[in-house]
C-alpha cells in the first residue's frame, strides 16, 4: 500500500487542498490519499474553528466521487489534541512495515514542525512530502533540516528529495498554486459575500445551511 496522509484543520476544505491532494497522489503514484481533519488542532484558536464533525462532513462531501481521495475520522475518534505522531503510528501499525506512508504538508506548516509533539520521531515513521509553489525552491529548507531535524539528511537533486541512512525521505514537490485560503473564505462568509468557486458546491451548501463563520 502506498498511502498519502494529508492532515489539516480544513476550516473549511477548499479547491486548493483538493488540487494539491490530486497532484501529490499522481506524482508519487499513491494508491489513495486520506484527508484527515484534526479534532483539536493544538496550534489553532478554537474560537475560529468549526466543530470537528462539521469539518469532517465538509471533507467527505468534497471528495465524494473523487477517485483515490477519502476522508478519515481517525483524529476525531481519538481523545485529546490531534498529534501527528499518534496518527502516523496508527497507520504504520495498521498497514505494516511493507506499506509506504507519505505525510503531505505545506512548506509553511513544515517550517513550524519543531513545535509539533515528538517531531523528530515523525521522520522515522513516514516519508514527508513538502509542497511548494511553482518557482519556489523551498528557500532555507536544507539549513532548516540540518539544524532542527538531522545533519545526516543529504539532498539528491535527481529525485528532489533528502535521504537519510536510517529515517524516511523528505520529498519536495511543486504543486499548482491556487490563491485560495481558508482564512479568506471565512472572512468572505462573515461579510456575506460569495464563496462560489473557492470551495466545492456541497461544501458551500453546508456553510450556508449551518451559518458557519458568521
Amino acid at each position: 500500500m502506498r498511502l498519502g496522509l494529508f492532515g489539516g484543520t480544513f476550516n473549511p476544505i477548499h479547491f486548493g487542498h483538493l488540487r494539491a491532494a490530486v497532484e501529490v497522489r499522481e506524482a508519487f503514484e499513491l494508491d489513495k490519499v486520506l484527508l484527515i481533519p484534526s479534532a483539536r488542532p493544538p496550534h489553532k484558536d478554537a474560537d475560529d474553528v468549526a466543530d470537528a464533525l462539521d469539518r469532517l462532513e465538509m471533507v467527505r462531501v468534497a471528495v465524494e466521487g473523487v477517485p483515490s481521495l477519502e476522508a478519515s475520522d481517525i483524529e476525531l475518534a481519538r481523545a485529546g489534541p490531534s498529534y501527528t505522531i499518534e496518527t502516523l503510528r496508527y497507520f504504520q501499525n495498521h498497514f505494516g512495515a511493507e506499506s509506504a506512508i507519505h505525510f503531505i504538508v505545506g512548506q509553511d506548516a513544515f517550517s513550524e514542525i519543531t513545535t509539533w509533539k515528538s517531531y523528530q520521531q515523525l521522520f522515522a515513521t513516514a516519508h514527508f512530502v513538502v509542497m511548494a509553489r511553482p518557482g519556489s525552491r523551498l528557500k532555507g529548507l536544507e539549513g532548516f533540516i540540518h539544524s532542527h531535524i538531522s545533519r545526516d539528511y543529504q539532498y539528491e537533486p535527481a529525485s528532489n528529495r533528502y535521504v537519510h541512512p536510517r529515517w524516511s525521505c523528505i520529498f519536495c514537490v511543486n504543486i499548482t498554486h491556487l490563491d485560495i485560503s481558508a482564512t479568506q473564505i471565512r472572512e468572505l462568509t462573515r461579510q456575506g459575500r460569495s464563496i462560489r468557486f473557492l470551495v466545492p458546491e456541497p461544501v458551500e451548501d453546508i456553510i450556508v445551511k449551518k451559518a458557519f463563520y458568521r
